[in-house]
This record gives structure tokens, C-alpha cells and sequence, in this order.
């Protein structure tokens, strides 16, 4: 996309903003996603400033007028950016963090680009039970919500009480709402944000008081994620979902087939956890998404479950 178009959006924006923006151009973005793989941006914005809203408002009505893309990167642990990057803007949300004083003492808002273990340590802080299963998760508020994360038998939706949002796209005004979290809404790594256009921009929990089981539990949460290995090469965690209706997990199905180990390129499917791919240091984008598809492939042929992708594939994967 032309650089003086995106440039022009930038300097439109910029003068209703209280503080600088960040525009950088060409910029790599596998350094921004745990996968660490990837091609470019076009342009990937971070604003800072308290009006952030405000500035978020006035880039999607202009650059849904100019027929410009937005995509919205958050921590960048659940997704896999292709080799030849993000056309148009990618947002980054990561500066839009921190916590939201709140009048009820057993609730808790945190603006979207807060990291789950910041929000974990706020509430045991608060000493308020509820966020423990986000300890150790990588990511942000805004994307748990997004992805309905859920771990340790706990999900966002179970503790979602509120949302902000901010609402763009399909030739509408942009706008921002707030509205009481509707469970129906949520599923199983779903929600009603999944496939529109929307910016989450906070989140508010309501949690119980609690004691010192809290940071047990976390740290008991942290170690597991330890011992799994999530930690010990860059990856996303699980690549598929979980369907119970298979009658057991989708990493036991997987190791059970003996593709614990299976490589394309770069991309292994972990020794040690079969619903894990990794980057072994030299994966591309599609060398992991070619071996998602072969895992679901051979696991349709060999049982006939269809598995479904957790992670999101961001940018042209046709090559």
C-alpha cells in the first residue's frame, strides 16, 4: 500500500491527539508475536496517550473512508502473521494498559492492552479471587476476551461482567458502547466479538474476595505451564481446540498417532505435547501452517475427527 496514503492518515489523526503517534513503516512483526515469525506491516501504530479512544475513533471512520485496513495486534501470543506480512495498519494496542479504578470493591477494569499476568497480579493485589488461570498466559485482556481464553477448568466469559467497546466498519460510524457481558454470547473459545468489527477497548471482571490460596494457585499455574514446556520454544500453545465429543483430548489424539515430533520446515509438532507446534529457530509462517494442515489431515484420515484451529492465521496464507 502506498506510503503517503498511510502517512496521510497518521497526520489526519495526529491532529486531534493529546500525545504522539508511533508510525512505523515496513515494520517487522515477528519480533511482536511468541511464534516469532512473520513478514511486515505496511504501518503499525502505538499511540499512548489517555485519549486513546478518541484516537482510535478517528483512524477506523478514516481509514474505513479510504478503504484502508486495520488489524488490531494485541500481545500476538495466539496468532501466526504470514511470511509476507499485514497490508495497511496494524494497531497496536500493547500501551493501552492498566488498571480502572472501580466503585464495587469485588470488581476490577483493566484497559485492554494489559498482559494477563498483569492482570492476575492486580487482582491477587486486591487480594480478589478469580484471574488466577490467567498467570502465566501469555497475551493481553483484549485478546482473552476476544478468544474467550480459558484454562485450569476457568474462562474470561465466567468472570466477564462488562465490556467497552469500540465499533467500526462496514461503511458505519464508529462508535464506542458499553454493555453488561451476555453469557449466551460466549462459548468454547468463542465470542460474540469473533468475525466483527470491533476494538475491545476495556473489560471489567467481577471476582470474590479471596485469601492466600490465590498466589498458590498462580504460581501453581505457572509451574504447570512450565513443565508442559510452553516456555521452552517460541509457539502459540495449543493449535486446536478442544472437542470432548472425541472422547479425549486433542493432544492425546494427536501423540496417540505418533506425530509428536512431525516436521515441516522449521515447525515441529512438539515432542512433548502434541497439540504444541513450535519453531525450532528457523520455522517460517507457512512451514507452521503447512503442518497444521498435515496434523489435521492425517488426524481426519486416520480417526475422522475434523479438527478446528485455535490460532489465527493473519495475512495471505494462498502461497
Amino acid at each position: 500500500m502506498q506510503k503517503e496514503k498511510l502517512m496521510a492518515v497518521v497526520d489526519f489523526c495526529q491532529k486531534e491527539c493529546s500525545a504522539g503517534i508511533e508510525a512505523l513503516y515496513d515494520e517487522p512483526l515477528a519480533g511482536r508475536t511468541t511464534f516469532k515469525v512473520g513478514g511486515a506491516a505496511d504501518c503499525l501504530l502505538r499511540y499512548a496517550g489517555e485519549d486513546f479512544p478518541a484516537f482510535a475513533l478517528r483512524l477506523f471512520a478514516r481509514c474505513d473512508a479510504e478503504g484502508i485496513p486495520v488489524f488490531i495486534l494485541g500481545g500476538g501470543a495466539n496468532i501466526v502473521v504470514s511470511d509476507s506480512g499485514i497490508r495497511g495498519f496494524v494497531l497496536d494496542t500493547s500501551a493501552w494498559r492498566g488498571l480502572i479504578a472501580d466503585g464495587d470493591g469485588c470488581r476490577l477494569s483493566f484497559r485492554s492492552g494489559t498482559t494477563l499476568d498483569e492482570a492476575a497480579e492486580a487482582a491477587a493485589a486486591a487480594n480478589l479471587s478469580g484471574l488466577e488461570f490467567f498467570a502465566g498466559m501469555p497475551g493481553t485482556v483484549g485478546g482473552a476476551i476476544f478468544m474467550n481464553a480459558r484454562c485450569y477448568g476457568s474462562a474470561a466469559s465466567d468472570v466477564l461482567v462488562e465490556t467497552g467497546v469500540l465499533h467500526f466498519g462496514r461503511g458505519q460510524e464508529p462508535e464506542i458502547k458499553r454493555a453488561a457481558a451476555d453469557p449466551a454470547g460466549f462459548g468454547y473459545k468463542k465470542s460474540p466479538f469473533q468475525g466483527g468489527d470491533s476494538l475491545i477497548l476495556e473489560a471489567t471482571f467481577k471476582l470474590a474476595e479471596g485469601g492466600g490460596e490465590i498466589r498458590a494457585a498462580m504460581e501453581r499455574n505457572r509451574r504447570d505451564r512450565q513443565a508442559k514446556g510452553h516456555y521452552l520454544f517460541p509457539c502459540a500453545g495449543s493449535v486446536f481446540k478442544n472437542n470432548r465429543d472425541f472422547g479425549k483430548s486433542t493432544g492425546e489424539i494427536i501423540d496417540a498417532l505418533g506425530l509428536c515430533g512431525l516436521k515441516a520446515g522449521g515447525a515441529q509438532v512438539a515432542p512433548f505435547h502434541g497439540n504444541i507446534i513450535v519453531n525450532t529457530g528457523t520455522a517460517s509462517a507457512m512451514d507452521i501452517f503447512n503442518l497444521k494442515n498435515e496434523v489435521a489431515a492425517q488426524v481426519k484420515a486416520r480417526t475422522g475427527f475434523d479438527l478446528e484451529p485455535e490460532i489465527i492465521f493473519a495475512g495471505d496464507f494462498a502461497g
